[in-house]
């Protein structure tokens, strides 16, 4: 049996955060002189005044308190319209986070960064990378911005959907995948799904209308003059390429620098990036396979031309029976292949993943649920991050849904070809997501970005990417004008995460100095 889950969401396969009231303001009531270049209308936002502090009050559970309190960090949230339509009607506010520069009298500015999803808590990210890059260049020369998007984290209204329950629920469902019948009943899920969303969020519909790239982009521009920035130095993982090259187009003259790593190909409807995605997966669990099977633990045994039915035939029956863990919760198929997902995202959790596949031959799964759980961002207390919804809402309103069932079922079929190890040995399903039921519409379409004028971007891409494909990288940075630089690793994105001095030397280089790297670099 397929759980229903697995297809609530098309864009959810895609994987791979002191205030002021959030309705009925005219903007920021502390006002300073705007940094650069403000829209007519948006003054008060552009001119706005934070109010940086302790983070322990922008954090929402036992993770995010610890790693917010790390030295230096400081928090505050920014003011911005809900709809930039309407600049004197209701407002929101984007959490940010704050690592000031070491050496004040070389600073350069701010570097702001949001670590992709969509969704992903860029405050998480910052707090994160603020220690990693302490006594380097980077660390002495800017101010390091994290910032939760709209709807995300700290941010102020939160997505929300489905509960902490209904969440570990959703994830135990073994309903099964594999009549007419069953797809009526998925898509009933994702219906559901979507009018939750409407109905639990606050300012509802009119919140998920604003949440999209196209707003997000606003947001930053506001928060690059309130930082005192006249021009924005970004940094952008995986889908945050996306928000760095929209800003570029929407915002040509006001860019510094770019740094897109992991990218996002701008021209790839949903399917197309789904089937591009099983292709990195696919590629990067035959480079697993190549490193386990020379291990004399490998969960998998010793011959790789096995290797794909030995993983079949450990999660398989999962689909029937769930293997119980000691605090009650059940190790599903999707868990466990989720939990697989997780670990191909960097080389290093490999030796982790093969330890989970032993275990579950014990009929151990803990490994694998809690791989799952760093995936879902489930923290020891049950409590989820806003990130899986997030990564939903943001898609559905920034892509255009997919409503045709039979490319559905063909992407489905490509995705199980491609993704072997995933296949299930059941048919693919044909039902809709919860964007075919999203109850506003796309803001987005994919396309070639316009960004004439900008600086030379540098665009980083991993040979074995497993969620970005390497050729996203090389087709962005051609569509862009900007420099590729190639990491040789099965990693989803590099700069100051893989611990490579070559990729971090290029990358920082080119932040502080505007140097990009020699035409054909590639770091291994």
């Amino acid at each position: 049996m397929r759980t229903r889950k697995r297809y609530l969401s098309l864009a959810a396969s895609l994987v791979l955060l002191s205030s002021v009231a959030c309705s009925g303001s005219d903007g920021a009531e502390e006002t300073k002189a705007p940094a650069g270049p403000v829209p007519e209308g948006f003054e008060n936002f552009y001119a706005q005044q934070l109010d940086w502090g302790d983070c322990e009050p922008y954090a929402d559970d036992a993770m995010a308190r610890q790693v917010f309190s790390g030295d230096g960090l400081e928090c505050a949230r920014l003011t911005v319209p809900l709809s930039y339509e309407a600049p004197q009607g209701k407002t929101i506010n984007v959490g940010l986070l704050r690592k000031q520069a070491s050496d004040p009298d070389q600073r350069i500015g701010s570097l702001v960064l949001n670590p992709g999803g969509p969704g992903g808590s860029g405050m998480m990210t910052a707090a994160q990378l603020a220690g990693t890059i302490a006594n380097t260049e980077l660390g002495k020369r800017f101010d390091l911005v994290g910032f939760d998007p709209r709807g995300i984290g700290a941010s102020e209204p939160v997505i929300e959907c489905r509960t902490d329950a209904e969440m570990d629920a959703d994830r135990a469902d073994t309903s099964s995948m594999d009549g007419v019948d069953d797809v009526a009943d998925a898509e009933q899920d994702a219906k559901e799904f979507a009018r939750s969303c409407a109905e639990r969020t606050e300012h509802g519909e009119e919140m998920l209308a604003n949440l999209g790239t196209r707003d997000v982009v606003r947001d930053i521009d506001v928060m690059r003059s309130a930082l005192g920035d006249e021009k924005l130095t970004y940094l952008g993982y995986s889908y945050g390429t996306r928000i760095g090259y929209t800003y570029a187009e929407t915002f040509p003259g006001n860019v510094r620098a770019l740094l897109l790593d992991g990218a996002i190909d701008p021209e790839q409807d949903m399917l197309d990036s789904l089937v591009g995605q099983a292709e990195g997966f696919g590629n990067t669990f035959d480079r697993f396979v190549e490193w386990c099977v020379s291990r004399n633990d490998c969960a998998l045994g010793r011959d790789s031309g096995k290797a794909v039915e030995a993983y079949q035939g450990l999660v398989r029956p999962l689909l029937d029976e769930p293997v119980t863990l000691p605090d009650g919760r059940v190790l599903t198929y999707d868990d466990a292949t989720t939990g697989t997902v997780a670990a191909l995202y960097s080389q290093q959790l490999w030796p982790t993943l093969n330890q989970g596949l032993n275990g579950l031959k014990q009929d151990n799964g803990a490994m694998l649920m809690a791989l799952a759980d760093t995936y879902y961002e489930r923290g020891p207390d049950g409590k989820y991050s806003s990130t899986q919804e997030g990564l939903v809402a943001i898609r559905c309103v920034d892509d255009p849904p997919v409503t045709d069932q039979a490319k559905i079922e063909e992407a489905q079929a490509r995705y199980l070809e491609l993704a072997e190890f995933l296949d299930p040995g059941l048919p693919p399903s044909s039902a809709r997501d919860a964007c075919a039921f999203w109850p506003v519409e796309h803001t987005s379409e994919p396309h070639l970005p316009d960004v004439e004028g900008i600086p030379p971007a540098l665009v980083i891409s991993s040979t074995d990417d497993p969620a970005t494909p390497y050729q996203a990288g090389v087709n962005l940075a051609e569509a862009i004008g900007g420099r590729l630089l190639t990491f040789e690793g099965a990693q989803h994105t590099a700069f100051l995460t893989a611990g490579n001095q070559c990729v971090d030397e290029a990358g920082t280089a080119y932040l502080v100095e505007g140097t990009l790297p020699p035409e054909g670099t590639r770091c291994g």
